[in-house]
């Protein structure tokens, strides 16, 4: 019989102790660590990522040498986005890749739309944005409400939009792309700046449109110089004011000035001190932008966004300096997918009819135009 050994019994328990001891320390560390970087970024973009929609992976894969292009899907502007998208693809021989933008419920009709038209042979990626990141940051406003969809706020989170590129173009769902997009991307950015956009008084060309139409092109027309808290902002209410439907935009930079933090601080100084309101020009996505960027952007070239062609049914730039510039942006009331609109013929030609029949033109007679347009240009 082997002798009794009190002292074995000791190491054993302190063996078994121990390892219960690690076995609690690891069950610790996994139940209880921070989320990582990654997830975080991701749950500040979706709303519950792990069952958000799967994008198919052969249309994600991002290559150096793309153009990048950020473009919001709203389903009820669906058309829009498509015919900016198939212009862009339709010239350039460039390798451009897409980031389709847009709210969960429109992630199929995003997807059928492209896969089932001329668009399937695009590289892009569908990027779902969670509009609780709004949350008290924008209050409602009856008289534009359009101004008010949350995918308008995109263009103010895109370090925190999945996207893989340095540099990338940000562009409204109301544009028409002539040029070569890639002689927008390579803008000479200048030392410092994040972004790089059009300025409201640099086409003497668009001059008399805004004078007809009476349209904004200062500081005056999009902030409230009656408070304190815009007049202590040391802005000239002359200076001339940029329109961020068209931009390029350096991510790093954009990142290392936390461009988005100073955005939702005037986002909430609204809030408290309605300091601008959709009321004025340019609703509520415009203003944060103006105060953020002021004196701190590089200027496009000016062709690369000639605007403004949807603030009225009857005021028309010729077609000779139209056919000249390369690219047209419906900003305003009057968009191409409705009637009245000017210029239609330059947007239809790109427009894709939904293969779902959701998106549908409105109706008007389109080929009785209106005599009394201001000819100018």
């Amino acid at each position: 019989m082997v002798p009794f050994s009190p002292c074995c019994v000791t190491v054993n328990h302190i063996l078994l102790m121990m390892l219960v001891l690690i076995v609690c320390l690891l069950l610790h560390s996994k139940l209880f660590r921070g989320p990582s970087r990654v997830n975080l970024k991701l749950t500040e973009t979706r709303k519950d990522p792990e069952h958000a929609p799967k994008i198919p992976m052969e249309k994600v894969a991002e290559g150096e040498d793309d153009i990048p292009v950020v473009i919001c899907a709203a389903e009820e502007r669906m058309g829009g986005a498509m015919a900016t998208i198939n212009s862009i693809y339709s010239n350039t021989d460039a390798s451009v890749f897409f980031y389709i933008v847009t709210l969960r419920d429109s992630i199929k009709l995003t997807r059928q739309y492209i896969e089932k038209t001329k668009l399937k042979g695009i590289k892009y990626k569908i990027l779902e944005f969670n509009p609780m990141v709004l949350k008290g940051k924008v209050k409602p406003d009856s008289s534009r409400p359009d101004l008010l969809h949350p995918l308008n706020f995109v263009r103010f989170y895109l370090p925190l939009l999945d996207i893989s590129h340095k540099r990338v173009i940000y562009l409204d769902d109301d544009v028409i792309v002539q040029g070569d997009i890639k002689d927008l991307y390579h803008t000479n950015l200048e030392k410092g700046h994040a972004a790089a956009f059009a300025t409201d008084c640099d086409l003497p060309s668009t001059h008399e449109m805004v004078r007809s139409v009476g349209m904004q092109t200062t500081y005056m027309g999009f902030l409230d110089y009656r408070k304190q808290e815009v007049r202590d902002l040391g802005i000239n209410p002359s200076d001339c004011s940029f329109n961020p439907g068209v931009f390029v935009a350096d991510i790093g930079e954009w990142k290392k000035q936390k461009i988005t933090k100073q955005l939702e601080k005037w986002m909430q100084e609204n809030l408290k001190e309605n300091i601008y309101s959709s009321a004025m020009a340019g609703g509520v996505a415009t203003p944060p932008m103006l105060i953020v960027f002021h004196d701190k952007y590089t200027i496009i070239d000016p062709l690369w966004h000639v605007r403004h062609l949807g603030w009225s049914p009857d005021a028309r730039y010729s077609e000779t300096f139209l056919q000249g510039a390369h690219l047209l942006h419906w900003n305003g009331r009057f968009k191409p997918w409705d009637y009245p609109c000017v210029h239609l013929d330059l947007w239809e030609k790109w427009f894709i009819p939904d293969p779902t029949g959701k998106f549908l033109l409105k109706a008007g007679d389109l080929t009785v135009e209106s005599q009394n347009w201001l000819t100018i240009g």
